[in-house]
């Protein structure tokens, strides 16, 4: 009996040093981390499970969402939003301390020392106008990339989600990007570029050109979602039946798609 006893309090003690152990844990990752080295506003809204690290700056109107991390010598300026579980590298800027806003969403990686949400370089750009930008969900910038304000009150640069923007890229004021993008390093938009395509693209190809036109299947893209060779094979014929057909071939469009059964 009384080693049944003694059996029941250890089991007891250890289920409650587990408890407290995974609610200490618990509190841990809620609780923010600001490195002593950081300069962070008291008026700042930090959120929690938040990484700051040294020689940081946060601006008085700045809020930062729930488990972001800030490394070293990253800087967040001015009225700017960064949704939860951002992460900005060593040496970018977010935001400025001009009129205006930026706000930036979930899941985002910035580079570094990219620029994103300052002053455009439009000359027409009055001083004390508010500017605009506003970034989607799931994004990857990297580094050296420079993403601007909107150049008037009533315009925004906007970029959806799920794009990865490379290096040195720069996306000037009032751009709007779409969704699910690649631009390759060094891209440049200059003010107002709209990226989208007028009419829909065939699954599994590739366009190029303005007004863009097919440019054949996209092989790598096939590869990387594991279509075996034999698969390729069948979407080359397809693709020259229904859009390579013959100079003299009488049948139409929707008459090609027919003989494929894709009608």
């Amino acid at each position: 009996m009384a080693a049944a006893a003694a059996t029941r309090a250890a089991r007891r003690l250890l289920v409650a040093s587990r408890s407290a152990s995974e609610g200490a844990a618990r509190e841990a990752t809620r609780r923010s981390f600001i490195h002593p080295a950081a300069v962070v506003h008291p008026d700042a809204v930090i959120g929690q499970g938040v990484s700051i690290g040294p020689f940081c700056t946060v601006g008085a109107s700045a809020r930062i969402g729930d488990a972001c991390q800030l490394q070293a010598g990253s800087h967040v300026m001015g009225d700017t939003e960064l949704g939860e579980r951002c992460v900005v590298l060593t040496g970018a800027i977010l935001g400025s301390d001009i009129p205006g806003q930026t706000i930036i969403g979930e899941n985002n990686v910035i580079g570094h020392h990219a620029v994103v949400g300052v002053k455009c370089q439009d000359l027409k750009y009055k001083s004390g106008d508010e500017c605009f930008l506003q970034i989607g969900n799931n994004n990857e910038i990297r580094e050296y990339c420079s993403i601007h304000r909107s150049s008037k009150s009533c315009d925004c640069t906007v970029i959806g989600d799920n794009n990865l923007i490379m290096g040195s890229c720069h996306i000037a004021h009032d751009c709007r990007i779409g969704s699910n993008n690649i631009f390759a390093n060094n891209t440049l938009f200059a003010g107002h570029v709209v990226v989208e395509i007028a009419q829909d693209v065939p699954r599994y190809m590739m366009v190029a050109g303005d007004r863009a036109e097919l440019r054949g299947l996209n092989l790598e893209g096939l590869k990387r979602n594991g279509f075996s060779d034999q698969e390729v094979r069948m979407l080359r014929k397809a693709y020259q039946k229904v859009f390579m057909p013959a100079i003299d071939s009488q049948s139409s469009f929707d008459d090609r798609l027919a003989e494929l059964g894709l009608s």
